[in-house]
């Protein structure tokens, strides 16, 4: 699916002449403060794509020709595409209120196409100045982002700002999220993610010992994680263990998008006896090195062997590499001193790094 920004033009992008809103010429070009730089980092360091949607009335008409209109527009996306931003497509409607096209927001005509299977409506906004965008917003199914100080009331809009800057702060907060459910004959498992938390969450799946290790995973890896579980445990701890790890790596995988300026690889440590080392790559491939022997058939209400089992259905989902290597006296210290290195791997590899790049000279990570 995709995450996609409808942003506005005028008022949003560049400023708008108070007289007679047209930016008609080199002289009443001017770019709205900070959003140059606001794009440069949703564009490096997101997975959003980004669609200009933009009325202008009369365009190429006696009351705004077209070769008054194109100096100050293609300056201004030459301009935006030095600094990296490019956007995939640049609709703009020339109708005037009274024609009723269907073309002109706050009618999909532009951007109906979009309207499909592959948008992320979860995700996708409308970014603009004016109550056209916020009810574009509405008709697309999707929600708003006002760049200005006046309250629309009744409108989905998630956001109102006269600042980018918190803007961007607001689209990198979310763009690491995700939520996933699955639900068989043998469990019904619901996971909220969030990968810029603080390492807050709720675990219950049933299993007293595996809600003890899932929380070493929120807490040191510094991470918001909601678990929550229904299973067969009346059969036996299998189904619920299994299915808990592939949503959770889902979770991940959907949460990390395109991996943008992650640092992408992570961590040993030791506890009491017990020392355990946890290599990590998020790099796409699903893999596990497994060198780890229990002395003990069950700790708690937690079999020992469905620990290996959980950590190669992680990373079936969350299509990761990882090896584990961990020996001790105390099979609780060896699994905890394992779980909490994974997750001190996970904070380390999933944390952003400054330019935002694709940690890969393949240029991709799939």
């Amino acid at each position: 699916m995709k995450k996609i920004l409808f942003i506005d033009r005028d008022g949003t992008i560049i400023q708008e002449p108070p007289v007679d809103y047209q930016v008609d010429s080199m002289e009443k070009l001017a770019f709205v403060p900070g959003v140059i730089g606001a794009l440069r980092e949703i564009v490096r360091e997101t997975d959003y794509r980004l669609v200009m949607v933009s009325n202008q009335d009369g365009l190429g008409t006696e009351r705004f020709p077209m070769d008054a209109f194109l100096p100050p527009h293609e300056f201004m996306l030459k301009t935006l595409a030095g600094e990296g931003i490019v956007f995939d497509e640049i609709l703009i409607d020339g109708s005037m209120p009274g024609d009723g096209s269907p073309r002109r927001k706050p009618g999909i005509g532009m951007v109906e196409k979009y309207l499909n299977e592959w948008l992320d409506r979860e995700n996708s906004y409308v970014i603009g100045d004016r109550l056209t965008d916020m009810q574009l917003a509405v008709n697309m199914g999707i929600r708003g982002i006002l760049l200005g100080k006046e309250e629309m009331e009744c409108l989905p809009i998630v956001l109102t700002t006269d600042s980018w800057r918190k803007v961007v702060r607001f689209l990198k907060q979310g763009s690491r999220q995700a939520v996933q459910v699955r639900k068989t004959a043998e469990t019904a498992v619901r996971i909220a993610l969030d990968l810029n938390g603080t390492g807050q969450g709720e675990v219950k799946t049933g299993i007293a010992f595996f809600d003890h290790m899932l929380e070493q995973i929120i807490r040191h890896g510094e991470i918001d994680l909601v678990v929550s579980v229904e299973g067969d445990l009346q059969v036996d701890e299998h189904h619920t263990i299994e299915d808990t790890a592939i949503v959770l790596g889902q979770c991940f995988s959907e949460a990390l998008g395109g991996k943008k300026g992650i640092g992408r690889y992570g961590f040993a440590l030791p506890m009491d006896e017990a020392r355990a080392e946890v290599l990590l790559d998020l790099g796409g491939r699903s893999w596990l090195v497994w060198n780890v022997v229990f002395n003990r058939e069950y700790v708690g209400d937690f079999p020992t062997e469905m620990t290996k089992h959980f950590f190669a259905s992680f990373c079936e989902g969350a299509k990761c590499n990882l090896h584990v290597a961990a020996k001790g006296e105390n099979t609780h210290h060896v699994i905890e001193a394992i779980f909490k290195a994974f997750a001190r791997s996970l904070r380390m590899a999933v944390r952003q790094e400054a330019g935002g790049r694709i940690p890969s000279t393949k240029g991709r990570m799939d």
